[in-house]
């Protein structure tokens, strides 16, 4: 029986466990990635553990979230995070370089290789024949540290691609089809691998658009063969030497095939407030919008803006819509400018923004009240834009690009032939953003300049015999990580100082929560179904460890979540009968006795109401790894043992 992509690349790098489904294996890890959202808790830790030199091929550190500096906060944790990198043999990627997966894509990702990057939509570089997944920031450092990454044996999804798109659909309606048949919840404890003739007609920009949303599905990544489509984007890029051929066998075996032909799809938008209510143009009707932002690392390549230009050349963008743009990177921002594309952007009436997530995570660009927003993005939940009664619509940059000219929601397909984007046989690349590592017999003087925004992250105590506290929070379904730590410009530059940022966390959902929790001193979170899908900020789990959260039981968990908590010693709990989520309520006192022996011994888990004296089972599948990490009170605790 041979092997598929996935198993390929996980059988090269496995250091332990078997490649068994559901069982826990550890991978050696290649690359990582940091960006500054996360990096700077991310390499806070990586001093507690007192290596002195990343043991990786190549870790990166990005400037990319928090660029918007409207107070010393940001740029003092850039010169943290710049400080660090020259001293550990980490590479610099300044600000305005790019954002981090882009980038990535285009100058350091190399086929059959392992990355790990402390933001969720690291599988983008999946389109390139990686295996690239999204972790905590505190993963992330142990990787940088020679530690192996543990992840649960998962599935693998063929999806099978024939055929090719049709003139205005592109990859970005690939992946919302994906999303709107499996939905959110529809990747967990699976690899998506995708294969058959229809990959051949996508580029490897249009392929890591696909992969990039894989997060979306909540899968642990996505992944395409490395094959001559992924050779010709690595010989445009100057990096030949980087490729290696990566196939499935013939004899392959998959867990399940979702088979999808690409001339039957038409275009798609992804209607407020979640990724998957997907719908096509006839059904959401021709509504008038407000905004159209086309970037992010979803859909900001060349290929992708030099359509938006295309379409965009003599005309002038509707005068009710407000147009702005954000070049992935600046190798394209350079190109665009070189070939008098930037020029028909800006002619048309864009506003131009630098080279940055930006819009994305709510810093800058947040819509009018009840704004309509087009947006070539990859998330639109709820208050993530920054206007809380913001209507965000997820879609492609040519159904973008369009209704920004008309005013009103539009299906591109009315403008007959489209233009012809020819992948360049080379491409602008010029380095002189990325700083390298200071030669390691220079590092031991070099000083790590902190500011006074930066400030130790919490640390828990090993757990206790028992647990006794109050329900301070209930919750439903699918409640994000930027409900539990939310984004955008008020927020993100206290991300490395977690008492400040304390102050929002859950406010989105309650906003009297910060100020119950600290009063209850020791508290227990209830939620429902996908728990804590989103981003893989682990600032979702040390702000609740800050403000003395013990346990969260939910009915289940998203996958980088759950195991951020369980780095920092906060016990990851599922119902055992999910009717019981039903039955408590917030503000009640609840009870685990015995739950350090329980967890040790990998006993049935209950948690008693005193008052009612009702008892209700809970599940927390752990592996022996796993097990010692709660034990120790988190992973730092126990990686320092």
């Amino acid at each position: 029986m041979g092997f598929n992509i996935a198993q390929k690349i996980i059988s090269s790098h496995l250091v332990s466990g078997e490649m068994v489904k559901g069982k826990e294996i550890g991978l050696k890890i290649d690359q990582t990635l940091t960006q500054d959202a996360t990096g700077t808790m991310a390499y806070l830790q990586f001093e507690a553990m007192g290596v002195a030199r990343v043991k990786t091929e190549r870790s990166v550190a990005y400037i990319d979230h928090n660029t918007l500096q409207t107070g010393f906060e940001n740029a003092d944790d850039h010169r943290f995070i710049g400080s660090v990198a020259k001293k550990h043999g980490i590479w610099f990627s300044r600000p305005g370089n790019g954002i981090c997966h882009q980038v990535h894509l285009e100058r350091f990702g190399k086929p059959g290789k392992t990355l790990i990057g402390s933001d969720s939509h690291t599988p983008t570089a999946g389109g390139l024949g990686m295996l690239a997944i999204g972790a905590g920031g505190l993963d992330a450092a142990v990787a940088m540290g020679g530690g192996a990454y543990y992840i649960t044996m998962p599935e693998v999804l063929k999806i099978n691609l024939s055929g090719k798109l049709s003139d205005w659909v592109s990859a970005k309606d690939v992946i919302l089809y994906i999303l709107k048949k499996l939905s959110v919840k529809g990747g967990v404890g699976k690899i998506l691998e995708y294969g058959g003739e229809g990959i051949k007609s996508l580029s490897v920009p249009e392929r890591a658009t696909i992969t990039n949303m894989g997060a979306e599905l909540g899968a642990t990544t996505s992944v395409f063969p490395a094959d001559d489509i992924t050779l010709e984007f690595l010989k445009a890029q100057g990096r030949a030497e980087d490729f290696v051929e990566l196939l499935a066998d013939n004899d392959a075996v998959y867990d399940g095939q979702l088979d999808i032909e690409l001339g039957e799809l038409i275009p798609l938008a992804a209607c407020p407030h979640s990724p998957d209510n997907v719908k096509s143009l006839s059904e959401i009707g021709e509504i008038k919008i407000d905004q159209v932002c086309i970037g992010s690392c979803t859909n900001s390549s060349y290929r992708d803006l030099m359509i938006v230009s295309k379409v965009l050349k003599g005309k002038t963008v509707h005068p009710d819509v407000d147009l702005s743009i954000a070049p992935g990177s600046k190798q394209v921002f350079n190109m665009l400018a070189a070939n008098g594309a930037l020029a028909d952007l800006i002619g048309a009436g864009a506003r131009i923004l630098e080279s940055t997530c930006g819009p994305c995570i709510g810093m800058g660009q947040s819509p009018g009240s009840r704004g309509v927003s087009l947006r070539t993005f990859n998330r639109n939940f709820e208050g993530r834009s920054g206007t809380k009664d913001a209507q965000v619509y997820l879609l492609s940059p040519e159904i973008a690009v369009v209704s920004a000219l008309t005013g009103k929601l539009t299906d591109p397909r009315t403008l007959g032939t489209m233009p012809v984007i020819e992948q360049p046989k080379a491409f602008l690349h010029n380095d002189n953003m990325v700083t390298s590592p200071a030669d390691e017999s220079l590092a031991a003087s070099l000083e790590i300049q902190r500011g006074p925004n930066i400030k130790p992250f919490p640390i828990n105590s090993p757990l206790p015999d028992d647990i006794k506290a109050c329900v301070v929070l209930k919750v439903g379904d699918n409640i994000t990580t930027d409900h539990i730590a939310p984004a955008g410009a008020k927020v993100l530059p206290l991300r490395s100082n977690i008492p400040a940022i304390s102050e929002f966390c859950f406010t989105p959902c309650d906003p009297l929560f910060p100020e119950r929790a600290k009063q209850a001193k020791s508290g227990l979170i209830i939620g429902g179904t996908n728990y804590g899908q989103g981003s893989s900020r682990e600032h979702a789990a040390l702000c609740p460890l800050y403000l003395g959260i013990k346990a969260i039981i939910c009915v289940s968990f998203a996958r980088i979540h759950r195991q951020n908590l369980i780095n920092n010693g906060i016990i990851p709990l599922v119902f055992k009968n999910a009717a019981d989520y039903e039955k408590i309520e917030q503000g009640v006192s609840l009870e685990l006795n015995g739950i350090k022996q329980a967890i040790k011994e990998n006993l049935p888990i209950f948690i008693n109401n005193p008052e009612s004296g009702e008892k209700y089972e809970l599940l927390c599948e752990l592996s022996e790894r796993g097990r010692k990490i709660l034990l120790a009170g988190g992973l730092l605790n126990s990686v320092k043992s």
